[in-house]
């Protein structure tokens, strides 16, 4: 069985695993009708365009 030639130290240890626990910010992109940020690939939650068209209907108020 293979073991260790010498004990690997928790600076090391931790240097290794410190990448696989980093989170990734969300993507966003501005919408090309009102100017607000919304997640890429999906609908505008504020004016509700997607790609220059009016997908969903909003009510004036």
């Amino acid at each position: 069985m293979a073991v260790p030639k010498r004990k690997v130290s928790k600076a090391r240890r931790d240097k290794r695993r410190f990448n696989a626990w980093k989170l990734s910010s969300p993507a966003f992109s501005v919408c090309e009708k009102c100017g607000e940020l919304k997640v890429p690939h999906r609908v505008c939650l504020n004016c509700g365009h997607y790609k220059g068209r009016e997908i969903v209907a909003q009510k004036e108020s």
